[in-house]
């Protein structure tokens, strides 16, 4: 058993765990392990907007633009592709990348054919809307966790192994111990999201962040449960998520999520698969920490997922949590509802 901070990430503690020196889990989890060069990944979100069945088509046909996209040189090293409805009733499709480096994601995107697109007057009168939210941690700040070794989902796509069995689990503030930076820092807010552009012109808008949001991807995969197990998790399980999910959605503003998606996997053709995640940006760690060790909605999931674990052997749970400096950010958003994204919670930023 090691710790889930790789050795070379590991340095002397200004800040104590939440667990024990004398701590040990009750059963095995992994972390994914990246090496030494791997110094800050990419995460990209890039969405297609749209209400409405009449644009259903041109919504597909532009998610598959951007995959498409994707597989140009210096494309993504692990990529999926999602739909979901959000609280305003649009359904929005989103094509999620990640990079090893900034570099490469910065070739990518210079590229005529990607910067092009993206920045053609064309998205501006399409049918649909388009936004397009970026992230780069230091891979001092996230950490990943799976109850499994292989076909790691989301960054864990494009990191280098999968570590030994890992201590920082099974606790309330083992994801904080996880990451690296909690060793020496608090990763506290600072700031504001300030908006450039006025979404409720809509338009192009770009969306500041600030020093230390925090973002998790959390995810559910059932493809290999037999009939048994698919009925217990759907009928037991995924109702309480997703309450808790339209929870976050509707109503996580005054909790400290700007945004909250409840995502279902789909093929090109917008086919749904075995395979859910929660993408949720927030103001800060502290913030995603409260709510889930306090609030009902939380509770509530966690409960339904302890008295039938044992019983859904087959599926799959993990999830990977980042925090972002500030200037590690970029989030715009082409003709989407005020609503979209962090939209919601921008202050509009002040005239030079």
């Amino acid at each position: 058993m090691e710790s889930a901070i790789d050795t070379h990430l590991q340095c002397p503690r200004t800040l104590s765990r939440r667990a024990g020196e004398d701590y040990r889990p009750p059963f095995p989890v992994w972390v994914a392990r990246g090496a030494e060069d791997l110094t800050q990944v990419v995460m990209g979100y890039f969405g297609v907007q749209f209400r409405g069945e009449e644009h259903r088509a041109e919504a597909l046909a532009a998610l598959r633009h951007i995959v498409d996209l994707f597989g140009r040189d210096d494309g993504p090293g692990a990529w999926d592709t999602t739909h979901h409805e959000d609280a305003a009733g649009y359904d929005n499709l989103v094509a999620v990348g990640y990079w090893r480096d900034p570099d490469t994601y910065g070739r990518w995107l210079a590229r005529p054919e990607v910067a092009g697109w993206w920045d053609s007057d064309d998205r501006l009168t399409a049918n649909v809307g388009f936004f397009r939210e970026i992230a780069s941690p230091r891979v001092d700040q996230f950490e990943t966790l799976y109850p499994f070794t292989d076909r790691l989902p989301g960054v864990g796509g494009v990191m280098d192994g999968v570590s030994d069995e890992v201590e920082e689990h099974a606790y309330w503030g083992s994801m904080r111990d996880r990451i690296p930076l909690s060793q020496t820092d608090r990763m506290r807010p600072a700031g504001e999201l300030s908006a450039e552009g006025d979404p409720a012109r809509g338009g192009r808008v770009i969306v500041r962040g600030h020093d230390n949001v925090a973002l998790i991807r959390s995810g559910q995969e059932w493809p290999d449960a037999d009939p048994d197990e698919r009925e217990l998790y759907l009928t037991e399980i995924e109702p309480a998520l997703r309450a808790a999910m339209d929870f976050l959605r509707d109503r996580g503003h005054r909790l400290g999520c700007y945004s909250n998606r409840y995502v279902r996997s789909v093929d090109l053709d917008g086919v749904p698969t075995d395979k859910t995640y929660a993408i949720s940006h927030w103001r800060s760690l502290d913030r995603l920490e409260q709510w889930a060790e306090t609030h009902p909605s939380h509770l509530r999931v966690f409960v339904a997922f302890v008295s039938t674990a044992k019983r859904l052997p087959t599926l799959r749970l993990y999830h990977e949590v980042s925090v972002f400096d500030a200037g590690e950010q970029y989030y715009e958003y082409v003709n989407c509802h005020p609503a979209t994204g962090l939209l919601r919670d921008a202050v509009p930023a002040s005239p030079a």
